[in-house]
């Protein structure tokens, strides 16, 4: 297939955290990057460790508007974008008595509403060749909400539905813009927890998956380095036990550090 490392690869949430991790990942192996973040500060930093292949461009993923027009903008000035790591999120920690429906719902238009306005302006531009890749960050928080959680849990949850959503859509008529969602688990981040996975190791993982650019990952579910495989019925092991077929789970091959 076509390498999609050519073009430009877009990570939201670009400004630290895992999104800074990746974006300098991407950089040191050669990959153009356009980082979007709110807080352009924070943008520069990315930059100085990335360096000269990085482009910060603030923008506030929840607005569509923006986010159009910066994809519009680098489009013109840099190259179409051709893969789009979806990592941008807020975790308020706010219990739900002390949340406002306007305080919720803001945490909402940002983790899901900015992976639906970014895979949107992404696509317009993928479908035109055909190909492309796009990379939610993903978690299983709706599964088991913890206190203090709720607009997290159900805006990080309904972004995973959309993942299947949009495969249900565009999945025949476009099946090499490979689409899938990637769990890195708990990070030492100001989201995650004190002794969390370092980011940087999560990003390595993050990275080689966003340039795996198979279409037999479309719809798959990766924790850490490793795809979770779909649970299977009893009819369905049965099938698979009198057919002598298996299926083992995939693992990412990290390449070493430069």
């Amino acid at each position: 297939m076509t390498d999609l490392s050519k073009g430009l690869a877009i990570v939201t949430g670009a400004g630290s955290g895992l999104g800074q991790a990746m974006a300098v990942e991407l950089v040191r192996r050669g990959v153009l990057v356009a980082g979007f973040g709110r807080r352009t500060d924070a943008l520069a930093e990315t930059a100085r460790l990335a360096g000269s292949g990085f482009h910060p461009c603030t923008v506030d993923v929840s607005s569509p508007e923006e986010v159009n027009a910066v994809m519009d903008r680098l489009a013109r000035e840099l190259a179409p974008v051709t893969i789009l790591i979806n990592n941008a999120a807020v975790y308020p920690r706010r219990d739900f008595l002390d949340e406002t429906p306007q305080s919720f719902m803001h945490s909402v238009a940002i983790n899901l509403g900015g992976v639906v306005n970014c895979s949107h302006a992404a696509l317009k531009q993928m479908v035109q060749t055909g190909q492309g890749r796009i990379l939610n960050v993903s978690t299983f928080a709706d599964l088991a909400p913890l206190p203090a959680s709720a607009a997290y849990a159900v805006s990080k949850g309904a972004a995973r539905i959309f993942t299947r959503a949009l495969r249900a859509d565009v999945g025949d008529r476009f099946p090499d813009i490979v689409i899938n969602d990637w769990m890195p688990g708990m990070l030492a981040t100001d989201m995650g927890i004190a002794d969390g996975l370092n980011p940087q190791t999560a990003a390595r993982w993050g990275v080689e998956l966003a340039l795996w650019n198979d279409v037999s990952l479309n719809g798959s579910i990766w924790e850490q380095d490793m795809e979770m495989l779909p649970p299977r019925s009893l009819k369905g092991k049965i099938k698979d036990r009198l057919l002598l077929r298996s299926r083992t789970a995939r693992r990412l091959n990290i390449r070493s550090q430069a």
